[in-house]
């Protein structure tokens, strides 16, 4: 069975910053190019079945920096839709709302076209990607599947390929231009790496 390999995108300002970016399609800083530049040796050497990447520039940019051939855009690897939250920090909503938890509470509407969702909602997007690449992932002779994408999707998606609640994400912090590899131990999925780094 073939490994599945999450790789977040290097950093961007909003990343740097700590503000909430979803469909606000911000480059890479200088430093986010050197992090997915050093991330080509980690990703070498392997043989690649299938690679995805979210349609984002940064997502698309790490992918390109890190060698990964072949990469298609999946719509369905976006980042969590953050609604009226994007591009604020977390310390800025909480001025307002001082309990609000992003893994429990979700987020308010944002403007036309960015309704916001809600975990449960990020988490029917990864069940979709995590059917998609199953069938690849258990052909022995395939290779493996790698997933170029956001802190907060690829989280959730951890979550559900380990057959926990969406919000269980929360769990499991990915810094940015970082390499997690979930595998199988006796036919249950597990982390066998997590965010890896040069």
């Amino acid at each position: 069975m073939g490994d599945l390999l999450l790789v977040r995108h290097g950093e961007t300002e909003w990343s740097r910053s700590g503000q909430h970016t979803s469909w606000t399609d911000l480059p890479l800083t200088g430093h986010g190019e050197e992090q997915a530049k050093s991330l080509a040796p980690l990703l070498a050497g392997r043989a690649y079945a299938l690679v995805l990447s979210s349609p984002l520039s940064r997502a698309l940019r790490t992918a390109e920096l890190a060698g990964l051939p072949g990469v298609a855009p999946d719509p369905d690897l976006h980042e969590w839709d953050y609604g009226g939250y994007e591009g604020i920090t977390s310390a800025e909503i909480h001025r307002t709302r001082p309990g609000w938890d992003l893994w429990t509470d979700g987020v308010p509407p944002g403007p036309e076209g960015h309704p916001g969702e809600s975990p449960a909602e990020v988490g029917a997007r990864a069940d979709r990607v995590l059917a998609r690449v199953g069938a690849v992932l258990a052909d022995e002779r395939a290779g493996d599947v790698v997933l170029v994408a956001h802190g907060h999707f690829l989280r959730v998606l951890t979550a559900r390929r380990l057959g926990l609640p969406p919000a269980e994400g929360r769990l499991f912090q990915l810094a940015t231009g970082t390499v997690g590899r979930l595998s199988t131990e006796h036919g249950r999925p597990v982390i066998a790496e997590w965010n890896r780094q040069p």
